[in-house]
């Protein structure tokens, strides 16, 4: 998810942390969520918000693939 500006894995997990808070029907959504993130523009979190939705759509019409995860494996016994 490349935007404009490089984020953090903090301001990442900030902005995931505020869109829950936050929802499409909230007076000034966008200023809360650049407040809630620091460092961000509203116009960075709006592009931000862009690039995660077109990713999700990209996942879920299998155009991008996930990753190999490893099966976890069961407990052995001691």
């Amino acid at each position: 998810m490349a935007s404009g500006s490089s984020w953090t894995a903090n301001q990442n997990k900030l902005f995931e942390n505020a869109l829950a808070m936050y929802d499409k029907d909230t007076p000034d959504r966008w200023h809360k969520l650049a407040r809630a993130v620091g460092g961000k523009t509203v116009e960075e979190v709006k592009l931000h918000y862009e690039n995660l939705v077109q990713d999700i759509k990209q996942i879920e019409s299998g155009h991008v693939p996930l990753p190999p995860y490893q099966k976890a494996e069961p407990p052995k016994d001691m």
